[in-house]
């Protein structure tokens, strides 16, 4: 019998030997290493994705997880094969076994994360970022395929028993559910607010405390827990709780009433009363008598001590807002009304009241004070500021809307407010229109150059409209903007500038800031011709208006200033092209007239500075076939009927300037070319007669 079950005893060593020592299969989150005596391409670790599988040199991605490294070893040699030799020399080894977890719920990043082997549930937690405000901390799980394993994660960060907590395993997911005091709305957490409402875990097992209580909420049950805990967990009673009238609805139902007074009286002898798994607290509010009388002043709204108050003289008003508490901070201490027997009402405002040091007006029994709260500007109604303490903010600024306005506010005040302009709004046409009244121009980029005293600024009162007009987009990108654009304060840029349009100009401005934002002049624009029309807007056409000629590139030579032109609003600057069609525009006597064989015939424009070189340069220089030597100048502007020539040619070769002839603006330059000279018109005449004479011998033989 003792051989028997030595050798039972033997049996179960073995196996149990065997089966630590069988290699547990490959699984997703494993790391191997493969190595292929010869091949580079395997000198790094192959990780086993969430799909199982590892991506190979060549091979691309192959299946092992669930197989024993045996059997992955010889698929991976099967699949290999193809792309590879010798790979019976193939070799895997695990090099590091991690986890692959999933986090979800009510994590700060929830998502997956990779864990070493041996992980706790603590560690997927930190991994995914630690908990969010909100989260429920004793209903959390692990998902393991169809399984389910819940877990109080609450009760193992009290004991640090690590038996609580579940043993990870790869592909596992965490959940962590939202606690039952979180709404349906997704909105930012506080932490401390959301603590302040209580802890409660499950809604069935709460408990419920609200009423006269500094931290109404639900609440987690432990056992033994009575309902002094309960009201201790919700931060104790407030200074109007009814304390002897505390009731207590149990999970079944039944009511019960609890003196707390008597408890705190008698100690023991009064035994706090047990509370059951979901029962509800409530802590009544101690009222009392209304008060009511001819010596009675009640003092109402945001005070700190609102109520009525027993008087038998008249008071004065600051005397009986102090006896209240004084205003809270909450309170609209500008618009205090005193409402008094006979119906009539008071307005006081304590900031002006403070300044001159008075007392306000009497106050008599049977009046009543009135602090009401102040308008929240963020708030999108606007009913709590009155039609008659309200000004219009509209048009181009951060947050135009109805604000509340006071006498000695000023319109930067009310501007700024507003959160200030946008930067596309015209500052220089602010209109400021009061009700009733004529509206009148600011110009708030010009205030904040020149400077100027409170005097400079518009007045604003009750009831007015501010309007901050709009620029208008880039004339390429929208043409229907331009009409939000005044014309008295535009100016504009046509003709040869890559981006013609109505610009909104300042006269603080220059000419050359008006052709940069016209993106500058094209490469065909004649800058020696550019014309501004300088009009009158107010009187329209007429005898006002004249047009003048400026010279760019001879600013551009100088740097001479004074030559460029004074514009203002509603000039018109006009860039023509340097094209042959503008001859058109000049007169004879401003040009010259290049004709014959030369590259570009035409007229030009000459000037006194120029020679006959520069302007055969600017025509482009003879033709192969001209007479360089036989150049004529017609000189039509000093001497008429007086011809010159001149040998380029020669010119060419000496180089002599006291050669060139005397070109002026109305001249004529005539270059002839071979077809003209005396040679060619002399073989023109013999190649005539041989036609003639082989004619008639051809007739002849005939």
């Amino acid at each position: 019998m003792v051989r028997r079950v030595l050798g039972l005893l033997a049996m179960v060593l073995v196996a149990t030997h065997a089966a630590a020592q069988t290699p547990q299969p490959l699984r997703p989150g494993d790391v191997l290493a493969l190595t292929l005596p010869g091949e580079a391409a395997f000198a790094r670790p192959f990780p086993v994705d969430r799909d199982g599988r590892i991506e190979l040199p060549e091979a691309g991605l192959v299946e092992v997880a669930g197989l024993a490294p045996a059997v992955a070893l010889e698929r991976l040699r099967t699949t290999l094969t193809q792309y590879f030799r010798d790979t019976a020399r193939l070799r895997l080894d695990i090099r590091e076994r991690r986890l692959l977890v999933t986090v979800e719920g009510f994590v700060k990043t929830p998502g997956a994360v990779d864990l070493p082997a041996g992980a706790s549930v603590q560690s997927a937690l930190s991994a995914a970022g630690g908990l969010a405000p909100g989260a429920q901390l004793d209903r959390m799980q692990v998902r393991r395929g169809g399984q389910i394993i819940a877990f109080d994660y609450k009760a193992y960060l009290d004991s640090g028993d690590p038996q609580r907590l579940p043993r990870l395993q790869t592909m596992d997911v965490v959940f962590v559910p939202a606690s039952p005091l979180i709404g349906n709305v997704q909105i930012e957490l506080d932490a401390r607010a959301l603590q302040a409402t209580g802890d409660a875990g499950e809604g069935g097992q709460a408990i419920k405390v609200f009423g006269e209580v500094r931290q109404p909420g639900s609440f987690a049950h432990r056992p033994g827990m009575t309902v002094v805990d309960a009201i201790m967990r919700a931060g104790g009673v407030t200074q109007f709780a009814s304390v002897e009238q505390v009731r207590i609805i149990g999970a079944a139902g039944q009511p019960q009433l609890f003196n707390l007074k008597d408890h705190l009286d008698l100690g023991a002898a009064r035994p706090a009363i047990v509370l059951t798994p979901g029962a509800t607290v409530f802590v009544p509010r101690e009222t009392d008598g209304i008060r009511a009388g001819a010596q009675i002043v009640y003092v109402m709204g945001e005070v700190f001590k609102p109520g009525p108050f027993e008087t038998k003289d008249p008071l004065a008003f600051v005397d009986v807002l102090a006896n209240a508490g004084g205003p809270t901070r909450y309170a609209d201490s500008r618009q205090i009304r005193v409402l008094r027997q006979d119906g009539s009402v008071e307005v006081v405002d304590m900031a002006e009241l403070t300044g001159s040091g008075g007392r306000g007006p009497i106050i008599r029994p049977g009046d009543a004070i009135l602090v009401p709260e102040k308008a929240d500007q963020t708030e999108p109604s606007w009913l709590k500021v009155e039609p008659g303490r309200a000004v219009y903010v509209m048009g181009a600024m951060q947050r135009p809307g109805r604000y509340e306005w006071s006498n000695e506010m000023s319109i930067l005040d009310l501007l700024a407010q507003a959160g200030g302009p946008t930067p596309r709004s015209d500052l220089g046409a602010i209109r400021v229109t009061p009700m009733g009244g004529a509206p009148v121009v600011f110009d708030l980029g010009a205030y904040a150059r020149e400077g100027g005293g409170r005097l400079a600024l518009p007045l604003v009162r009750a009831g007015t409209t501010v309007f901050v007009p709009e620029l208008p987009d880039d004339p390429r990108d929208n043409k229907s903007q331009w009409v939000r654009q005044p014309a008295d304060r535009s100016i504009y840029v046509m003709g040869a500038v890559h981006a013609p349009g109505r610009y909104a100009f300042d006269p603080a401005l220059s000419f050359l800031d008006i052709l940069a934002a016209a993106d500058g002049p094209t490469p065909d624009a004649d800058l020696r011709q550019i014309k501004i029309t300088h009009r009158d807007p107010a009187r329209g056409q007429g005898p006002a208006n004249r047009v003048s000629t400026t010279d760019l590139s001879r600013f551009f030579s100088t740097g001479d200033e004074r030559l460029l032109p004074r514009v203002l609003p509603g000039d018109v600057i006009f860039l023509p092209n340097r094209t042959n069609a503008e001859w058109l525009d000049r007169s004879k006597e401003q040009t010259v007239r290049v004709l014959g064989a030369i590259a570009r015939p035409g007229r030009y424009r000459f000037d006194d500075t120029m020679t006959l070189l520069d302007l055969l340069a600017e025509a482009g220089g003879p033709t192969p076939n001209a007479l360089a030597d036989r150049i004529v100048v017609v000189n039509l502007s000093c001497c008429r009927d007086q011809a010159r020539s001149f040998d380029l040619l020669g010119f060419a070769r000496t180089g002599d300037f006291a050669s060139l002839p005397v070109v002026r603006a109305g001249d004529t330059v005539y270059i002839p070319d071979q077809s003209q000279s005396g040679w060619n018109q002399a073989m023109a005449t013999v190649r005539d007669i041989v036609s003639i004479l082989s004619i008639f011998a051809l007739v002849g033989k005939i």
